[in-house]
């Protein structure tokens, strides 16, 4: 048996998230679907993709990773081709190679970089909309950049996981990398953190004549993040931004271990699943 590992890109707009489920489109379920027509088998024989971790409905990736072993000897070219070809144009695979054996596409990431992109223009183009979250009210950009700092280390992030207390814990549009941390632990730490203009646009939802300097770009690496934890920190710092919080509350929110006291779940257009870091093999 042959280890494999993709890296996949993106467009989540029309997929229910990566998690393959009964009746829905889903990224996992495609990828399932390619390999099945590629290898010529039944679907009970085919492999199905293990990913770094589950984005949700909507929400895209550049760099995504998945895993999987493969019985028959196949080149690496070939089978990016093959599945390239037999996917939607909405999922790309960038590279495809034979890894070890120990190797798996969520335990073994030690680092993931999540990007969420902000319009702040009058005027978005239905072209750009469904990769950023258009944002019009007037925010002080000094304000972010220090929330964004504030991040920054080892936290308890129970005050920006999902509300529902179900899946709070549960991993988020990227499963918790770190595989010495209790998968229930809601303690997460966060490597950089910082907003900047129009970084990373080159990748993906390039709009020709979009003004690029009307575009926020937040990201975020750590190693690992609960479910929503990106959306709630978006949001929350948005908050901030606009003047509803406080400068340097993030703090305090982090302290009070509540999501009530977190600001709104930004929507998932924006989200990014930007990278995904393994240890040298």
């Amino acid at each position: 048996m042959q280890n494999w590992k993709l890296t996949l890109a993106y467009d989540g707009t029309a997929y229910h998230g990566w998690q393959i489920q009964p009746g829905l489109p889903t990224i996992q379920g495609e990828l399932q679907s390619a390999l099945q027509r590629v290898l010529g088998r039944k679907w009970g024989q085919t492999p199905l993709p293990q990913g770094s971790g589950r984005t949700d409905a909507g929400v895209h990736a550049l760099g995504q990773a998945a895993s999987f072993t493969l019985e028959p000897p196949i080149p690496a070219d070939n089978l990016k081709r093959a599945l390239n070809r037999t996917l939607p144009a909405a999922i790309r695979v960038l590279d495809a190679k034979p890894v070890p054996e120990a190797f798996h596409a969520r335990h073994s990431a030690s680092a993931k970089t999540y990007e969420y992109r902000i319009f702040r223009g009058a005027l978005c183009s239905p072209f750009l909309a469904p990769y950023v979250y258009h944002c019009r009210w007037k925010l002080d950009v000094e304000s972010l950049h220090q929330a964004a700092l504030d991040v920054i280390g080892e936290h308890d992030f129970t005050s920006l996981a999902a509300s529902d207390p179900d899946i709070a814990l549960r991993s988020e549009e990227v499963s918790d990398a770190d595989p010495n941390s209790p998968s229930k632990s809601p303690i997460r730490t966060i490597f950089s953190s910082a907003w900047g203009l129009s970084a990373g646009l080159e990748h993906a939802g390039d709009t020709p004549g979009a003004a690029l300097g009307e575009t926020l770009i937040y990201r975020v690496r750590g190693n690992g993040f609960l479910h929503h934890m990106v959306r709630n920190l978006v949001g929350t710092m948005l908050e901030i931004g606009r003047g509803q919080f406080r400068p340097n509350s993030i703090s305090q929110i982090l302290a009070a271990r509540s999501r009530s006291v977190a600001g709104p779940t930004a929507p998932a257009c924006g989200l990014f699943l930007h990278s995904v870091e393994y240890p040298p093999v």
